[in-house]
């Protein structure tokens, strides 16, 4: 409701601000152009009329030329000027960013100042995984199934596999 109410006022608004714009060009149009009277003015009085016209037209012309031609060559300075700008911007090199490594209490120290104190150790709280276990594992896998592969080779390993096979059933 109430936005209809505003879509109506903001027309009849726009439709009086356009009978405004009417009235002022007629307005200016009467002062710069008054209605002229043909029928009562002899052939003479009709020439210089039409020859004062035509000098009104020439210099109106001629500012409408002018006007013209300052657009013109403001709208090529504003090109080129963007065109220098862009090339400008082109001409500078950004540098490489590289990788800084910063320890926490670096960054603490940063963003608090001289309020931090406390020392953070992180990898204090990691778990410790011992190398040692990780690779007997490994090796006794790796050797477990080479003995398998070995084992299995030739007609020898078909055979177990065909016996396997014969006797689970």
């Amino acid at each position: 409701m109430l936005k209809s109410m505003m879509v109506a006022r903001a027309k009849e608004e726009l439709e009086q601000e356009m009978e405004e714009k009417e009235e002022e060009k007629s307005k200016y149009l009467e002062e710069k152009a008054p209605p002229m009277q043909i029928s009562c003015m002899s052939l003479t009085e009709l020439e210089t009329l039409c020859e004062e016209l035509h000098a009104q037209i020439d210099v109106v012309d001629e500012e409408r030329y002018d006007i013209e031609a300052k657009v013109m060559h403001n709208s090529r300075e504003i090109k080129d000027l963007n065109i220098k700008v862009l090339d400008l911007r082109g001409k500078f090199k950004r540098p490489s960013l590289r990788r800084v490594r910063v320890s926490a209490d670096a960054i603490l120290r940063s963003l608090l100042g001289s309020k931090h104190k406390v020392s953070l150790d992180l990898r204090a709280n990691l778990k410790s995984v011992k190398k040692e276990d990780t690779e007997k594992v490994s090796t006794a896998e790796v050797s477990d199934w080479r003995k398998n592969v070995e084992a299995m080779s030739g007609m020898e390993g078909r055979m177990k596999m065909f016996d396997a096979a014969g006797s689970s059933q």
